[in-house]
């Protein structure tokens, strides 16, 4: 059986469903952010499509966090604190 490869590591998958529920939005909420469609959304969450980098921008934009984040390269939420 040929192994599933997904567009991201599966903790930035968890990472993007979590903080979506953390600001308490609906994945349809998040793609008319966006300008998607709810179902583009639902497949960039669950692995089966990959986001466009200005779509991964505007998600961290979204919910104040850094691209790092988001992208999983770091566990701090901002890259400099806010006083």
């Amino acid at each position: 059986m040929k192994e599933k490869h997904l567009p991201y590591p599966p903790h930035v998958l968890t990472r993007m469903t979590r903080l979506r529920k953390e600001h308490q939005l609906t994945q349809k909420e998040v793609a008319q952010y966006l300008g998607i469609r709810q179902q583009t959304y639902s497949e960039y969450e669950c692995g089966k499509s990959a986001m466009h980098v200005e779509e991964l921008l505007k998600l961290a934009m979204l919910y104040d966090v850094s691209m790092d984040f988001l992208c999983g390269a770091s566990n701090l939420q901002r890259e400099f604190p806010r006083s």
